[in-house]
């Protein structure tokens, strides 16, 4: 049983799958109906409008509608995509069981406890016919699958099948179209129908009948009743039978179902268990039990191979087995596996043979195969529910000639078997063990103990690749040693580029690319199960999911190919071909468009002219590729080809491409447009543009400082003009006075009521006539201002030289991309353009001016000159030396170079080169940071990293002033600064491992002290500052965890102790709850003087409780630590009272003999073998229900997140993976 999907909810009484889409419905006890995407693990939607248990649904095979029957006697008819119920059909007087749709008319079967089955016309919403007959309640009716049949079973212990050919043909009109004549209520009798008689009476189940449902294609039926028997009934135009029963179940068998495309019977019970029965030889193959719930619906998917099951908490989808072919790529030959048969299918000339027939095991299929060339030999891997087994075959030279025999290969017991050399395949056995063995089956050396080997890949010749819990290790099998590690949890399938250089490890929802030396490339999460992969030519990872082709580059980018209707196995990848395998085990192949991926491997890898001839001739449009162009910095490219003006406008404005930006601007014509234009062309210096830009927006005060500072005095007495006809004084007052204009600013200031300035200005700047005439506007007895006998005149100083040009900048030649834009603008086809014919050569240049005529040019030839061609005067005889030979021409291909990049600061260089969050937190990148965090140890929330953040960010970088009056510089100390190459510095570190050893034991003292609140914000502080170590060797990295793992203990046992403190202490309750948390407490991993005091006080806690024997095993482990004498004569009385009276006055939650961990929320016990999860940082434990949550010890990473571990190590030649 392959769990697909689990969802918890109330008791499930009905499930229906949709037809084509990944979806379920189940309808619950409690009257609700939940949708849900069992694919994505996503509740959809919920529907509220029953009231009471609601137990029949169903999906419409077409229409998006489906039906529920509930005990409140309604059947509804819904519309998902309304998302409302539709109508409601009232007939039933009890409540109603099932309700089905016919697969073809307009029809509705439900069946219900007034003893009736009614059919229903869901368009004309009218009751067409009432079958009757059953004296019990009904449990169950439906239609057949393509004959005019309904079944039902009911508590009468009888199965009846209707025969409705009748109804058919009253109620639907012939032809083919098969159009429904509704009839009028007046047609419906109240007694039954004589349309729909009964054709069958199946009586043999000695109790109520829950459940009988036909074949799909077979003549069959299965019932299953509440005599806890499965029955099999054949039947055939005149008469049905009981072929025979299934016995295993110990309760009532509640529901039963044919299997997909097998023959096997699906029953679950109330004995909490669903079991798996074979119809030719009714027998029962697996049983599938819960421990607490009771089972009460299966339902099987209407064309693939998936069930659900619900139960007393919730709904299951489930598959029976594998449904991934097993295949092996070697060359241009696929081997595969395929009803006992291994194919060999040649991708050159598509002939597809039979190889090699293999003794069967079962019907458990084949879970891999791998291909040896060199021996012509094949390993098959088949596992079941417990244990394994490999086969190994050599193929026959005649292979595909001729039919072939059964063969007879070496078979051994083995979880995993792959090739390690030509002669030679490691095994991966029950025990963890791995055996390197020969093509006799024989062991050809040591056996390798590796205790936490969990599953063993292909590597190469002399090494293999296995996973160690959530590390995949590559071993040295002649070394016997570890080569290199990386934390990839959950790998299930591993591909190798065809030059072994890298590797794809592929989990359920995740895809990682690594270097053969386990460098992680790149980490690509899915919401969807990852299926398969392949590498193409160009080492681009091709993958499939449940529903898409996808690809995933080296440098980290990754999207979508094309959308897939069926699942599919990729075996190899061919130009725009993809070779797969479906889950029939047959070849197909797709075709896919790699224009995508392709043009973003060639802009990676700065292969321009493919980029150019991509853009030319591909169909490279949408905004994906656009905005992808802009975030890896080439908007020239994008600039080439976008035709839109607003992204053209932005496009230039990125690439610094004024004239380009100008002409979109002036056809956007919008006023945001032009203020973005004139600030990127004010950074160039391009002030002509500047200019036109603020007349544009009339931005009249900065076109007043640009002509200030531009010295362009004419155009600012214009401005101080145009200041006046828009009534700006204050504008032309600040325009006269960067003017120099005194008698202007007076004039103004006289205008605008300010007659007191003016005054003073007039006699300041000696402007006698001025001041006489505004005495005028002063009362006699008023205050006349004087000015100051010592006033300095202030007059702007002229400018030295007028600026007309623009700001000169560095000359570059143009880009590949502007160069090539430029030579597609030149005409190639005007008249104009001189073509050389034969071998006519233009012996007339010379080296004389070839812009203009200079003063010495001879006037041209009139029309009556006679002398034919005598106007080109070239002198061929030049004397020219023997010696002086020509120089080579150089080679150029394009005339044009790409300049230099804009430089990188050092702290960006260093976020360019390191994958440790230290170096980013240190330039100051705190966004990328963050996102390491996120991916590194599952980060959510960064609250409290924000204080150890900002520090070690200061600790960054030191600040000087070179001189007084200038902005002060920093300086970036480094921690190799001995090294000469920039592009890897990096900076200083900002926490050493020692001193969080020394912080370790100040925590140590808190905690003796008693101070546990200090202590526990102590511990978290320092597992706050492990992610920002850099390290540089493996032991250092040791010595990071195993202080992490210490943290961890500390704060789990501090918060435990920490809320027991809190408990209250007069109910029994409280008492046994502080025992158990005291009791936790001493079973965290802590120091020893430590775990003493815990083991006192649970001792002591427990002994007053009348927990003699509890007590007497924490004495015990006290007493194994060497306590002082007094305290260990204490522990010593306490143990023998407890081996005299070993009794416990209350049953506390600890086993001190079943290994457990401990939930971080709950402070409750997880025993060995229940279901557990983990922080993605510190590794607390916590129970299921938790997941999602952030972690309560160290309160920043999310519990059960898939993370790719703790990057610390650095080396001086780290670089970006």
């Amino acid at each position: 049983m392959l769990t697909k999907f689990e969802s918890k909810s109330a008791r499930v009484k009905g499930l229906a799958f949709h037809p084509k889409r990944p979806w379920i419905l189940s309808s619950l006890h409690t009257g609700s109906i939940q949708l849900w995407d069992y694919r994505l693990t996503t509740l959809i939607d919920k529907f509220d409008e029953h009231e009471g248990p609601v137990r029949g649904i169903h999906f419409h095979h077409q229409q998006p509608l489906f039906v529920s029957g509930g005990d409140d006697y309604k059947i509804k008819v819904w519309n998902y995509k309304l998302r409302r119920c539709m109508f409601t059909l009232l007939g039933h007087l009890d409540y109603i069981r099932t309700t089905f749709f016919h697969h073809e008319y307009p029809w509705i079967v439900s069946c219900s406890d007034d003893q009736t089955v009614r059919i229903w016309n869901w368009q004309s919403r009218h009751c067409i016919s009432i079958l009757t007959g059953h004296n019990h309640y009904v449990m169950c009716a439906q239609f057949h699958p393509a004959e005019d049949l309904v079944i039902s079973a009911s508590l009468d212990q009888t199965i009846r099948v209707w025969d409705i050919s009748g109804l058919r043909k009253k109620n639907v009109a012939p032809g083919p179209g098969g159009m429904d004549s509704v009839r009028t209520p007046g047609q419906t009798e109240l007694f039954g129908q004589s349309d729909a008689v009964v054709k069958f009476v199946l009586e043999g189940h000695d109790r109520g009948v829950n459940w009988a449902t036909f074949h799909p294609t077979m003549k069959l039926i299965v019932s299953g009743s509440d005599d806890r028997q499965v029955k099999v009934w054949r039947y055939s135009q005149e008469k049905a039978w009981e072929i025979d029963s299934c016995r295993g179940h110990y309760n009532n068998v509640s529901c039963v179902t044919f299997a997909n495309n097998q023959e096997l019977i699906l029953s679950n019970s109330e004995d909490k268990s669903i079991r798996v029965w074979e119809m030719s030889k009714r027998q029962c193959l697996y049983t599938f039990r819960r421990e607490h719930d009771r089972y009460w619906v299966i339902a099987a998917h209407p064309s693939l191979n998936l069930y659900a099951a619900g139960h007393d908490n919730g709904t299951v989808v489930f598959k029976l087995e594998r449904e991934r072919p097993a295949f092996s790529v070697s060359n241009n030959l696929l081997y595969y596996v395929k009803e006992q048969y291994v194919r060999c299918l040649d991708f050159n000339t598509a002939k597809d043979v039979a190889v090699l027939q293999y003794r069967s095991s079962g019907r458990t299929p084949v879970f891999s195969a791998a291909y040896n060339p060199a021996e012509n030999a094949i390993l098959l891997v088949t596992r079941g529910t417990d244990n394994g087994m490999y086969e190994i075959y050599n193929l026959p030279k005649d292979a595909g000639q001729r039919e072939p025999d059964m063969s007879d290969g070496k078979r051994s017991g083995g979880m995993a078997a792959v090739w390690v050399a030509r002669n030679r395949f490691a095994v991966l056995d029950r025990s963890k063990q791995i055996l390197v063995k020969n093509l006799k089956n024989e062991e050809a050396g040591k056996k390798i103990q590796l205790s936490g080997c969990d599953e063993i890949f292909y590597a190469g010749t002399g090494v293999l690749l296995y996973k160690d819990g959530d590390q995949m290790i590559m071993y040295d099998l002649q070394q016997k040693g570890p080569l290199a590690q990386a934390r990839i949890p959950k790998v299930k399938y591993v591909v190798w580029s065809t030059d072994m250089a890298y590797v794809a490890m592929l989990s359920k929802h995740q895809v990682t690319l690594c270097t053969r030396s386990l460098e992680i490339l790149t980490t690509i999460t899915e919401t969807v199960n990852v299926k398969s992969g392949a590498w193409d030519e160009n080492n681009v990872f091709i993958y499939t999911t449940g529903n898409h082709i996808k690809y995933a580059i080296l440098n980290g980018d990754h999207g979508i190919i094309r959308t897939l209707d069926f699942v599919i196995y990729i075996t190899r990848i061919k130009a725009n071909n993809v070779y797969c395998l479906d889950r029939d085990a047959s070849p197909r192949v797709l075709t896919i468009d790699p224009t995508e991926y392709r043009f973003k491997l060639a802009v990676s890898q700065r292969r321009y002219d493919e980029v150019l001839h991509m853009v030319k001739h591909s169909k490279l449009i949408g905004q994906s590729i656009i905005a992808y162009l802009q975030q890896k910095g080439y908007p020239e490219i994008a600039l080439h080809f976008v035709k839109d003006d607003k992204t053209r406008f932005t496009l230039a404005l990125e690439c610094g491409n004024i004239d380009v930006a100008l002409e979109a601007a002036r056809t956007i014509d919008d006023k945001l447009c032009w203020e973005r234009l004139a600030e990127a062309a004010l950074l160039q210096g391009n002030h002509q543009v500047v200019e036109m830009a603020y007349q544009r927006t009339k931005n009249f005060d900065k076109l007043s400082f640009l002509y200030l500072i531009t010295g362009n005095l004419d155009k600012l007495r214009k401005m101080m003009k145009i200041a006046e006809v828009r009534k700006d004084s204050s504008g032309q007052f600040r325009d006269a006075l960067l003017l120099g204009d005194v008698g202007e600013q007076v004039k103004i200031l006289e205008n605008s009521g300010q007659h007191s300035m003016a005054m003073l200005a007039a006699q300041t700047y000696g402007f006698e006539e001025a001041a006489q005439r505004l005495r005028q506007h002063f009362d006699e007895g008023e205050n006349v201002p004087d000015s100051v006998a010592d006033a300095v005149v202030f007059r702007p100083a002229p400018p030295i030289q007028r600026l007309e040009e623009n700001w000169p900048l560095l000359t570059v030649s143009k880009s590949f991309f502007e160069g090539a834009a430029a030579a597609a603008k030149i005409p190639k086809n005007l008249a104009a353009n001189l073509e050389m014919a034969g071998d006519e050569e233009a012996t007339g240049w010379g080296d004389e001016d070839l812009f203009g005529e200079g003063e010495d040019a001879q006037p041209k030839a009139g029309k009556g000159d006679d002398d034919e061609g005598g106007g080109w005067d070239v002198d061929e005889e030049l004397d020219i030396p023997v010696d002086v030979a020509p120089a080579a021409e150089t080679k150029d291909s394009s005339g044009y170079f790409v300049p230099p990049p804009r430089g990188h600061s050092l702290p960006h260089n260093w976020t360019l080169h390191s994958h440790l969050a230290i170096d980013h937190v240190m330039a100051g990148s705190f966004d990328s940071a963050c996102r390491l965090l996120h991916d590194q140890i599952g980060v959510v929330d960064f609250e409290p990293l924000q204080e150890t953040m900002l520090s070690l960010f200061k600790r960054g970088r030191a600040v000087f002033q070179p001189q007084s009056g200038v902005p002060a510089l920093f300086a970036y100390p480094l921690r190799n600064w001995q090294g000469g190459n920039p592009a890897t510095f990096a900076p200083v570190l900002g926490v050493q491992l020692a001193d969080l050893g020394r912080r370790v034991q100040v925590c140590y003292q808190l905690t003796t002290g008693g101070k546990f609140g200090e202590a526990l914000d102590g511990f978290r502080k320092i597992m706050w500052s492990i992610p920002f170590l850099a390290v540089n060797t493996r032991d250092e990295q040791k010595e990071a965890t195993q202080l992490l793992d210490i943290c961890r203990e500390y704060a789990l046992g501090l918060s435990i102790e920490l809320a027991r403190k809190e408990l209250g202490k007069d109910s029994v309750e409280d008492q046994k709850r502080s025992c158990e948390m005291a009791a936790y407490f001493a079973h965290c991993k802590l120091q020893p003087v430590h775990q003493m005091l815990t083991l006192r006080m649970a001792m002591s806690l427990a002994w007053k409780l009348s927990c003699f024997k509890t007590a007497g095993s924490f004495a015990r482990r006290l007493l194994e630590l060497g306590p002082k004498p007094e305290v260990g004569t204490q522990a010593r009385k306490i143990l023998q009272a407890a081996d005299a009276n070993p009794t416990e006055a209350l049953q506390l939650d600890y086993d001190e003999h079943n290994p457990f961990s401990i939930c971080g929320y709950s402070f409750t016990p997880i025993y060995r073998g229940r279901p557990e999860i983990k922080s993605a940082f510190c590794g607390a434990s916590y129970l299921p229900q938790y997941g999602g949550r952030v972690c309560n010890i160290d309160q920043v990473s999310q519990i059960g997140k898939s993370a790719q571990g703790l990057r610390i190590t650095w080396t001086p030649h780290d670089s970006k993976r």
